[in-house]
């Protein structure tokens, strides 16, 4: 799945399986191939991150099942787990006390919202993400829930957009 083109024309259960790794929601894969054909690579993201916006909670829910914690490197050879690894690649240079206060923080994040601290981590350094953790265990559910849902967003339109590279 190297270019739009495949994606477009490309079996359906193939580009289901790929988008999966780009959002785990069980109804967004159905949703983005309900679009297809798509015109270019730039319509394609738009429309992922507006259905990944759009998914109910029990859907965002569903997809935090499938990301690790920020800090924790993702196991395994699937194309989540390798996408995980990636972006959260900056962490490889965070510090002994940044590592620790990022599991502590997660720990208190989970207790507090149930689900796994998720953040877009590309283009983030690791004291980056520290402060938005610290920053949103102030927040009430209904606007972690939104922060969240827009999270999920903007990592969906990285990984699609990866598929297309």
């Amino acid at each position: 799945m190297a270019a739009l083109d495949e994606f477009n024309a490309g079996p359906e259960d193939r580009a289901a399986e790929m988008l999966g790794a780009c959002n785990a929601a069980p109804r967004f894969a159905a949703a983005v191939l309900a679009g297809r054909p798509y015109a270019d690579a730039d319509t394609l993201v738009a429309s992922a991150e507006r259905i990944a916006r759009s998914l109910p909670w029990d859907e965002v829910a569903a997809a935090l099942a499938a990301h690790p914690r920020i800090g924790d490197r993702a196991e395994g050879t699937s194309a989540e787990a390798t996408a995980s690894r990636q972006e959260q690649s900056s962490m490889g240079d965070a510090g002994t006390d940044v590592r620790t206060a990022l599991a502590d923080g997660n720990r208190a994040y989970e207790a507090r919202f149930g689900h796994v601290f998720l953040i877009r981590a590309a283009g983030r350094s690791p004291e980056e993400m520290l402060a938005e953790l610290r920053r949103r265990l102030g927040n009430d559910e209904t606007r972690e829930r939104a922060e969240v849902t827009e999270q999920l967003a903007q990592i969906t339109g990285l990984r699609v957009r990866g598929l297309l590279q």
